[in-house]
């Protein structure tokens, strides 16, 4: 098993450029992301997996789920932007009135 710098560099590596492509086609992403916080966040995520499980994890499916996990970081927030009167507006919607 490689050391723990060694793996969280490998992590890192594997990671940055599919976040980076994620961001750079998603402006939603630009504007509600913090490119850096993402992938150190993203690369401790990772880390729980052993080299083996990620090593079976197929590129694909690693940006699958890279991008779910932003898409989810994005949205998160988007509900403190909002004003007194829209979350009003929300909730009436969600309640179904």
């Amino acid at each position: 098993m490689p050391n723990i710098t060694n793996y969280h560099q490998e992590i890192t590596n594997r990671i940055t450029p599919i976040v980076d492509k994620l961001i750079n086609a998603n402006s939603l992403y630009q504007v509600k992301l913090n490119r850096q916080e993402m992938i150190e966040m993203l690369v401790e995520l990772f880390e729980q997996f052993s080299t083996e499980e990620m090593a079976a994890i197929n590129d694909y499916e690693i940006s699958r789920r890279i991008r779910k996990i932003l898409t989810l970081e994005a949205v998160a927030g988007t509900l403190n932007d909002l004003t007194p009167e829209q979350i009003e507006t929300f909730d009436a919607v969600v309640a179904g009135r």
